[in-house]
């Protein structure tokens, strides 16, 4: 009897040190990827995950079932405006386990069984835009995980000793608007490009929080990206229309001074960002769409409080567009915005060569 006790006790502590708990930290970085592109536990392992984002965007970290990461992404996508009520994770059983949607700088640790099955089990970013490019593998398996460069489960920029040949600028079907954040020409590092649909983009620069340029005929080819040089700068496939040569446009106050300004990150609303940032503490809120024919852009500026100053929106009299606003007075280029104003509305069109440029 006290030998095949001994035993029993032999066997649950063999059994409890198979399964002991391991803990994976895991980090949204710049260039919306995960810092890991996969791991791997046991089976019927205790998982904590310390979830970090250093990005200077919003993410969260959602792990699916075997081949559900796709038809997860886009039911988030489908869910629309409620998603961000959810932290963008469906009430669905493809869902393993998820974090809940983090700003930048900020930790979630959270805890998990792993499946008993054996397979691989993604995890990715659901903020809708993010969820086609940002992804990686947890292998659930007691055996040798696949070399990088021959793991399709992880994204090809990842697949290290692999040479990534993409026929197409995206390696994935686009849906309009499209975001992609990515180093791009004549911008900061902190740029997100924007596609409103295939024809009109623009790119704002998240670090000085202001729209950089505008164009039209196509997006933008990150080839070079993602065949692996992680600086390599974004190729703009169109015309640029619009240039912003003036540092910062919109100013507090005085229309001479430049404002001190705080990047919060990004909503979306029907698939559209609305950047959120303060301007000398003052919150604003801003949305691009595009004008009829892609002959332009509509920015609508929203302020957190009835503004307690003047405000003033520079522009460059040459830059050829044609500036109209929904409040204020235009004067040489500037627009002084009076005192109590929660919202404007400024549209930009493409002006002509040949014609002079008018503010309204």
């Amino acid at each position: 009897m006290r030998s095949v006790l001994i035993f029993l006790m032999f066997c649950i502590a063999t059994c409890t040190f198979a399964q002991s708990d391991t803990t994976i930290t895991l980090q949204a970085i710049t260039g919306l990827q995960y810092d890991l592109a996969r791991f791997a536990v046991k089976p019927s392992q205790k998982v904590t995950i310390v979830f970090k984002n250093v990005d200077d965007m919003a993410h969260n970290l959602v792990f699916t079932q075997p081949g559900k990461r796709l038809s997860v992404v886009e039911t988030v996508i489908k869910m629309g405006d409620k998603a961000q009520a959810t932290n963008y994770v469906p009430a669905s059983t493809e869902v393993l386990a998820a974090s809940k949607i983090l700003i930048p700088n900020t930790t979630e640790t959270f805890s998990f069984v792993a499946p008993s099955q054996e397979g691989v089990y993604p995890y990715v970013c659901t903020y809708p835009g993010h969820g086609y490019v940002m992804y990686g593998a947890m292998y659930v398996t007691t055996k040798a995980l696949p070399p990088l460069s021959k793991d399709s489960n992880i994204p090809p920029t990842r697949q290290i000793d692999t040479p990534v040949e993409i026929v197409s600028p995206h390696p994935f079907p686009l849906e309009y608007p499209l975001i992609y954040r990515t180093f791009m020409p004549d911008c900061g590092p902190a740029a997100i490009a924007v596609a409103i649909n295939p024809n009109h983009s623009y790119c704002f620069d998240a670090g000085k929080c202001y729209l950089r340029y505008a164009w039209t005929g196509g997006f933008v080819d990150n080839t070079a990206h993602w065949k692996g040089n992680g600086n390599a700068l974004a190729a703009v496939k169109g015309i640029i229309y619009f240039k912003d040569k003036v540092t910062y446009p919109l100013r507090i106050g005085k229309a001479d001074k430049l404002p001190e300004v705080h990047f919060k990150g990004y909503s979306l609303q029907k698939r559209l960002p609305v950047f959120s940032y303060t301007l000398d503490g003052i919150a604003v809120k801003e949305t691009l769409k595009s004008l009829i024919d892609d002959s332009g852009l509509s920015r609508t500026f929203s302020f957190g409080k009835p503004t307690q100053q003047t405000l003033y929106f520079v522009t460059q009299t040459d830059d050829g567009i044609v500036y109209k606003s929904s409040t204020g007075k235009w004067t040489n280029g500037v627009l002084t915005i009076p005192k109590g104003t929660t919202q404007l509305t400024l549209t930009m069109k493409r002006q002509a060569a040949a014609h002079s440029v008018h503010h309204h």
